[in-house]
């Protein structure tokens, strides 16, 4: 028996549909694949982008870096009592917490990453400074009410981050062994964003005056 026209016409259509309908389908799996990967790209490029104004952005601007030369004779001759570097946030950054901020510092004695103090001063200058820790001043007026008050923003004034001279990574005690004359070190002061700003500290080679405040 030989199929009439119609009847192959009629199979020609059917398979012509199941063709039309698979290539819509796959057309629109594919398009769906597009959407959820553009819109991955999307909110990776966003992320990103926000990442890197953060790392632009969100930075500690150093404003002056200075050693307080020890106020005695003797032993100490040389040497530095107290190392103070100014800073604040960068031109248009959002709040900076110094509690959350790392310093990475390199000096005569080694490596060492330093954390904000929380221990409050007793002597009216903020908080204490020791092993492994940096200290924080207000500029002004000198005080802080505590590490929560430890925060650069633009109704909060700038700060005084202050080092000593005595602690690792700088000196190892007091005397010929601490931070001095002819001294060197690296500092990377690391916001909680990651924004990184180094500061290199150098001490003159000599000290003329016992208390008086040097470049480094």
């Amino acid at each position: 028996m030989f199929a009439n026209d119609s009847t192959e016409r009629g199979q020609v259509g059917i398979g012509t549909l199941i063709v039309f309908i698979a290539m819509v389908l796959v057309a629109a799996i594919a398009a769906g694949v597009l959407i959820n990967t553009a819109g991955m790209l999307q909110t990776q490029a966003e992320a990103t982008g926000e990442e890197s104004t953060d790392l632009v952005s969100e930075r500690i601007d150093v404003t002056s870096e200075v050693g307080i030369v020890e106020d005695t004779s003797g032993a100490d001759d040389g040497a530095l009592e107290e190392i103070r570097i100014g800073v604040t946030g960068a031109a248009g950054a959002d709040d900076i917490d110094l509690n959350e901020t790392i310093i990475q510092a390199v000096g005569p004695e080694g490596q060492e990453n330093l954390i904000l103090s929380e221990d409050d001063g007793t002597s009216g200058t903020g908080l204490d400074h020791g092993a492994g820790a940096f200290g924080v001043e207000k500029t002004g007026d000198g005080t802080l009410s505590g590490p929560d008050d430890a925060v650069l923003r633009s109704d909060n004034g700038d700060f005084v981050i202050t080092l000593d001279p005595k602690e690792d990574p700088f000196g190892a005690g007091t005397g010929p062994d601490a931070f001095g004359e002819g001294d060197e070190a690296t500092l990377d002061i690391v916001s909680p964003s990651g924004a990184t700003t180094q500061v290199e500290l150098i001490a003159p080679d000599l000290f003329t005056e016992d208390g008086e405040a040097v470049q480094l």
